[in-house]
């Protein structure tokens, strides 16, 4: 079983800034086995894949938050990031840390569905006001 622990989430001004992070913690848990990804879900919309980071490294994000955002991971801390920089209104919401075990880089980053992801986290509400 594995365990994902979001933090980070808050309240910030238009244009602001925040890091969110995801603790992962199972044992013989290895962030190398895992596609990695950082949803969103705003109140009365379907949560929404915001970015990606496969297992050989490479990275995916949403039109929506594509350089803006950025997502990371620390391995040895088995710790997930996702640095929000001039955020908007829209993108509150409540934002989860995600993992599918052992898929292809493709399904990763373009072709899992929200359904296709195994653990969450319980998430950690942001929101910015204009």
């Amino acid at each position: 079983q594995v365990r994902l622990m979001e933090s980070g989430g808050g309240s910030v001004q238009a244009g602001g800034s925040l890091r969110l992070s995801c603790a992962a913690s199972a044992s013989g848990y290895t962030y190398s086995n895992y596609c990695m990804g950082w949803f969103r879900q705003a109140p009365g919309k379907e949560r929404e894949r915001v970015a990606s980071f496969s297992r050989d490294g490479m990275t995916a994000y949403s039109d929506s938050v594509k350089g803006r955002f950025t997502i990371s991971k620390d391995t040895p801390d088995n710790t997930l990031y996702l640095q929000m920089n001039s955020l908007k209104p829209e993108d509150s919401g409540m934002y989860y840390c995600a993992a599918l075990f052992a898929t292809s880089p493709w399904h990763c980053l373009i072709g899992a569905k929200v359904r296709d992801f195994s653990y969450w986290g319980q998430g950690t509400q942001v929101l910015v006001s204009s």
